[in-house]
């Protein structure tokens, strides 16, 4: 199995609960998930090639796509993608306490 196939299995599942918590009208703020992504998809470019470039990691030309960022195969940046995704839709869907009158839970 490729890395893109197995990458599209996780984010069709990322993808329905992410429709789930927009369905429910809980959606979370998409500009502040923009924000974050800005930081973290560049922090795992950093990692990624450092890690690739150090030898820990290698990944085999048969199973990406062959498209890279520096060392770091694109598929390697779906996992932050999915985090970025499925975290706030489930923190959204999740209950919410209520709060007394005085502001306290």
């Amino acid at each position: 199995m490729t890395y893109t196939l197995l990458n599209l299995v996780f984010l069709a599942a990322v993808a329905l609960v992410a429709l789930a918590a927009v369905l429910a009208r809980r959606s979370p703020e998409w500009r502040a998930v923009g924000a974050a992504a800005v930081l973290l998809l560049t922090l795992t470019a950093i990692f990624d090639n450092v890690i690739i470039g150090t030898g820990l990691v290698d990944y085999d030309d048969a199973l990406i796509s062959g498209v890279r960022i520096g060392l770091a195969p694109i598929e390697d940046f779906a996992y932050t993608v999915a985090a970025l995704v499925l975290l706030p839709a489930v923190w959204e869907l999740l209950p919410r306490r209520r709060t007394r009158d005085d502001g306290s839970p």
